[in-house]
């Protein structure tokens, strides 16, 4: 009979999947602050998040073809929620009245004083694409089993991150100065070409992960 004064703790499970996920939420969240500033790199436009938001797309494939398109749900509604959670807490904190000695509120208020038309178009965007991305990876994979990765990762790609760029160009262009079709064109193809493009050159770490988790987790 255990003794009921006794320490007792709930085992932690020996699985990479929080850890994954962990990543999965914190690109998604970083990604929405650095997206509020347009970016013009020569004739190309796009947002401050280019570097950084398609690696979500890379962690999106890894969850979706390691733990399933339900674990993989359960990361995006994650991500989800965590974002509307730091946005409440930014409106917050701007409302709160600043002491007599901090200088920085204008500045703290534009930095994190994200444009409702912004958050929308992010969560929009992420929702549909990231569930798109794991679905299309995962029924992909129902037909091929274990064979093809590449065109799991590469056609999943090309469907959520269209879906993702699309949704957010069409909400939040207004916003970042977008104004005209021809700059929201732009903005939409090099924003979809990036992002693809990058998962072809991360290709190879991205099966190199894949069969490291899988491997380590007794797959």
């Amino acid at each position: 009979m255990t003794n009921s004064t006794e320490a007792r703790f709930i085992p932690i499970q020996r699985s990479l999947y929080p850890v994954i996920v962990t990543l999965f939420v914190a690109v998604f969240l970083i990604s929405n602050i650095t997206a509020t500033k347009g970016v013009a790199l020569g004739p190309l436009i796009t947002d401050g998040a280019f570097f950084l938001f398609p690696l979500a797309y890379v962690l999106g494939d890894v969850l979706a073809e390691c733990y399933g398109f339900k674990a993989s749900r359960r990361a995006i509604f994650t991500g989800f929620a965590v974002t509307l959670l730091a946005v409440a807490s930014f409106y917050i904190a701007i409302a709160l009245p600043a002491a007599d000695f901090y200088e920085n509120q204008e500045e703290f208020s534009l930095v994190l004083g994200l444009v409702p038309q912004i958050v929308l178009a992010s969560l929009a965007g992420y929702l549909v694409g990231q569930l798109l991305n794991s679905y299309v990876l995962v029924a992909l994979k129902r037909r091929t089993g274990e064979r093809r990765l590449w065109a799991r990762l590469l056609g999943s790609t090309v469907v959520g991150e269209f879906g993702d760029t699309l949704l957010f160009c069409l909400i939040a262009a207004p916003v970042i100065g977008i104004t005209t079709w021809g700059d929201g064109l732009n903005y939409l193809i090099v924003g979809f070409a990036w992002k693809t493009a990058l998962e072809v050159l991360l290709l190879p770490i991205t099966y190199a992960v894949i069969g490291w988790i899988k491997r380590r987790e007794n797959y």
